[in-house]
């Protein structure tokens, strides 16, 4: 019978002659060893391209847009004739085509949060924070990835919505914009960075929440309910709330009327930009200390 011969326990392993094996430092392997963030970058676009919701997200919030900038510009132009003089001063041409940020808001912000809540329900999470230990470079690269799709998708989202509504507006022979127009402008660019912003809000609620359902549910109710009672809220508070709700306050960059009241355009956004803020650290602490 042949026997099989066992290497003693203390004999050194031999490799083939010109091979090394490089000792990994121990910082590198607690950092996540050669996983930089330009890596993180092109693994969260991979995972945000790939997604089937992403594509739907998108085309859905375009189609839509443009469906409510026609809408609104043939109803407010057929309007515009019977109103008294008070209200055709306040006529605003660019807020009645760029409306469909309200459900452009919802839409990227469930993207945003879909980026998160996504990898939590089919637990990639785990092999994700197991690749790259360095929390902190996760959730800085979904955001720059998300950014760098919800920013030209708001942009194209405002420009269509725009050039729409207008068109719809001088057919019915009320006052319109042209796109050479300071405040439209401001309006198709503002409207891309509120949207961005918004992208980041669902992001920050996707990543303390954890849960796709009841994401949605918050940014339903941050961005639309509490938007839809604030005049019916008592008093002052009422009136805080009108002002510097921060999706309220953001809103006002796709107006053409300023309402003595209300923030002006670039400050309001700047309320949003500034919760925003908050948010994302909020999220980036809970993101480092809780499991996965």
């Amino acid at each position: 019978m042949r026997q099989s011969t066992v290497r003693p326990a203390s004999e050194p392993t031999r490799f083939p002659p010109g091979r090394r094996l490089r000792a990994v430092p121990r910082r590198e392997r607690e950092r996540g060893g050669a996983a930089t963030f330009a890596h993180c970058l092109h693994a969260e676009w991979i995972k945000i391209r790939t997604m089937r919701s992403t594509l739907y997200v998108l085309l859905g919030t375009l189609a839509f847009s443009a469906g409510l900038a026609a809408l609104n510009g043939t109803s407010a132009g057929d309007e515009f004739a019977g109103m008294g003089p008070a209200d055709q001063a306040a006529f605003d041409p660019l807020a009645t085509s760029l409306r469909g940020y309200l459900i452009a808001q919802i839409t990227l912000g469930l993207l945003g949060g879909l980026v998160v809540t996504s990898e939590y329900g089919a637990r990639t999470i785990v092999s994700t924070l197991a690749s790259v230990p360095h929390r902190g470079r996760v959730l800085t690269s979904k955001a720059v990835v998300l950014v760098a799709v919800a920013f030209p998708t708001g942009l194209v989202v405002s420009l269509v919505g725009f050039l729409v509504g207008q068109a719809a507006l001088s057919g019915a022979g009320a006052p319109h914009l042209a796109l050479s127009d300071g405040v439209a402008l401001r309006g198709i660019l503002g409207g891309g960075l509120y949207l961005a912003l918004a992208g980041l809000f669902g992001l920050a609620l996707g990543s303390v929440i954890r849960s796709t359902t009841a994401t949605v549910t918050t940014l339903f109710g941050v961005m639309l309910i509490v938007q839809a009672f604030a005049p019916a809220l008592p008093g002052g508070l009422g009136d805080w709330v009108s002002t510097y709700w921060p999706p309220i306050a953001g809103g006002q960059i796709v107006t053409a009327h300023q309402d003595p009241d209300l923030l002006a355009p670039w400050a309001g956004l700047g309320v949003m930009a500034g919760c925003v803020a908050v948010m994302m650290g909020a999220a980036l602490a809970v993101f480092r200390k809780r499991d996965a």
